[in-house]
């Protein structure tokens, strides 16, 4: 597995509680039907959808539940792609590109709709998104996408200068705003999904580092670095960008990101605490937390290098303190918080989420970009559907490339 130092510095969510998630030791050999690697977000997600499902789960992690990148995001749960629509639409085609981004809305919703089924404490807010004129998309080009949602059946309002500055305060060329994502706790959420998936018979297990995995017709054996073996009917590879050696990476490249977190300012903060992004590159993104922090990151560079990355902390942090300032000037941007991470991306935008070429009991969720936690709750659909043979009208769009 391809290990990575993969979050630095102290993110904003450590300041708040989260529910601790026991998690034991492997001592001895042991089968299950599905064995999950990863108790991050992804793995969380996937394991509650399948224990739900009545499938018996053991989940592994070389650390341990909410230790890996998952405390790093900054958990902007939003259905627009990195990618906008009316680019996407060059490069898949319409109606695919139509298909990802609606579906990408279908699991905001319904992520919206299983953590009140499951009463989970997340600190669970809907949110609209506006979306900033940039040096990427600007003028008519923002219009087009605009209308390219529209068209999409995606409701979306284009905003010229004046009334995004009379509505919101921002003094840009135009905007377009759209409703209805999620504002929300990623730790909380993350040990939530993973206290229902213990309390449904789900086994985990910390300190467990998966070395080799043997697949046959029937099923997987997995050593572990410890000794024991784990013997599955499939494995979900859910490692975040730790990827292992055997699924393919030829789309997929690690990038570095950063972030700060303000002290809690409520009276400083803009109308309706709209999730804020730019259509540049790289772009600057921002969200309130429920105590009145502001959380701002973006920076990104196309590079993986760990020290290179952390090096670059006290730079990166004044660069985003003085976007937000230009972009905010009534904000106090002395930041309290400050990290670097990794993340996943494709040439597309969109995760890569199904069977491992030649290995249809291993599953992999890979490539999540600026949508992590979206592309988590469309890999739970595809792969539980995928694993008791039933199908997912959407699949296509994410699976492995093929030769």
């Amino acid at each position: 597995m391809r290990k990575l130092d993969l979050r630095t510095g102290r993110p904003v969510w450590m300041a708040y509680r989260a529910p601790s998630v026991p998690a034991g030791r492997l001592s001895r050999d042991i089968t299950t039907q599905i064995l999950i690697v990863g108790m991050g977000i992804s793995g969380a997600m996937m394991a509650e959808e399948l224990t739900g499902e009545g499938h018996d789960v053991v989940m592994i992690d070389r650390r341990g539940p909410l230790l890996g990148s998952t405390p790093a995001t900054t958990a902007l749960v939003q259905y627009e792609i990195d990618t906008p629509l009316s680019r996407l639409k060059l490069k898949i085609g319409r109606t695919d590109a139509e298909r990802a981004w609606r579906r990408s809305r279908l699991a905001v919703m319904n992520l919206k709709a299983h953590i009140e089924a499951l009463n989970i404490a997340c600190d669970l807010v809907p949110r609209p998104t506006l979306y900033l004129a940039g040096n990427e998309l600007s003028g008519r080009a923002l219009q087009a996408e605009a209308e390219a949602r529209r068209e999409a059946g995606l409701l979306s309002r284009y905003l010229t200068a004046k009334p995004l500055r009379e509505e919101f305060g921002i003094d840009r060329d135009g905007a377009i705003l759209s409703h209805d994502n999620l504002a929300l706790d990623p730790r909380k959420l993350t040990a939530g999904l993973l206290g229902i998936a213990r309390s449904r018979g789900a086994r985990l297990y910390k300190s467990v580092e998966a070395t080799t995995f043997e697949h046959s017709g029937n099923g997987v054996q997995v050593a572990t670095a410890e000794g024991p073996v784990i013997s599955a009917s499939h494995v979900v590879l859910c490692t975040g960008y730790e990827l292992l050696p055997f699924v393919p990476a030829d789309n997929h490249q690690v990038i570095s990101t950063w972030a700060i977190a303000t002290g809690p300012q409520k009276r400083n903060l803009w109308p309706q605490q709209a999730f804020i992004w730019e259509a540049s590159d790289p772009y600057l993104y921002m969200r309130a937390t429920k105590d009145g922090r502001v959380v701002c990151g973006g920076e990104d560079e196309d590079f993986q290098d760990e020290a290179r990355r952390d090096a670059l902390i006290p730079e990166k942090t004044a660069a985003i303190r003085s976007k937000l300032k230009k972009l905010m000037p009534g904000l106090d941007t002395t930041p309290q918080f400050a990290w670097a991470g990794a993340f996943g991306s494709t040439s597309t935008g969109l995760p890569v989420i199904g069977a491992v070429p030649g290995k249809p009991r291993i599953h992999a969720v890979m490539g999540y970009g600026g949508n992590g936690i979206t592309y988590s709750r469309i890999a739970s659909e595809i792969v539980s559907a995928a694993i008791v043979g039933r199908s997912d009208g959407d699949a296509d769009l994410f699976d492995f490339p093929r030769p």
